[in-house]
C-alpha cells in the first residue's frame, strides 16, 4: 500500500497557478480555433494569414499542449499521478509547436515564446517533484 504525504501550501499555489496558466492557453486555442472577433482584433492581417496557413499538425500540437497541461493540473489538484504524465505530454507538444514557430520565424513575441517553453519545463520538474515527495500518487 502506498501512502501519500500531505503537501505544503505552496503545492496548492503552484497547482492553481498552473491551472490558470493552462486555462489561459485553452482560451487562446479556442479563440484561434473558432476565429473569434477578439482573436482577429489582436493580430495584424499578416499574422492572421500565418495562423490560417499553419499546418494542422502544429495546430494539433497547440491543442495537445494546452489541454494536456490544463488536465495535468486538474489531476495534480486531485493528487493523481496521471497529472505528471499529462505534463510530460504537454511539454512535448509545446516543444513541437514552438519549434515550428521559431524555425519559421513566426513568433510575434520571442519573450512570450521562451516563457511558454520555460513554464512547460518548470511544470514538468515540479510535477516530478510532487511524485517523488509522495504528494501525488
Amino acid at each position: 500500500m502506498t501512502t501519500t504525504q500531505k503537501p505544503p501550501i505552496w503545492f496548492w499555489i503552484v497547482a492553481a497557478i498552473g491551472l490558470i496558466w493552462n486555462g489561459m492557453g485553452v482560451n487562446a486555442y479556442l479563440q484561434q480555433a473558432y476565429n473569434t472577433e477578439s482573436f482577429r482584433n489582436m493580430y495584424t492581417e499578416e499574422q492572421l494569414n500565418i495562423v490560417a496557413n499553419t499546418p494542422a499538425w502544429v495546430t494539433a500540437a497547440f491543442a495537445i499542449a494546452v489541454f494536456a497541461g490544463f488536465f495535468a493540473f486538474v489531476f495534480i489538484l486531485l493528487r493523481k499521478k496521471l497529472g505528471y504524465t499529462l505534463m510530460i505530454l504537454s511539454l512535448l507538444a509545446v516543444i513541437v509547436q514552438m519549434s515550428y514557430l521559431l524555425i519559421n520565424d513566426y513568433v510575434s513575441s520571442l519573450v512570450m515564446t521562451i516563457m511558454i517553453i520555460v513554464f512547460a519545463i518548470v511544470f514538468v520538474i515540479l510535477a516530478r517533484l510532487f511524485v517523488q515527495k509522495g504528494w501525488i500518487r
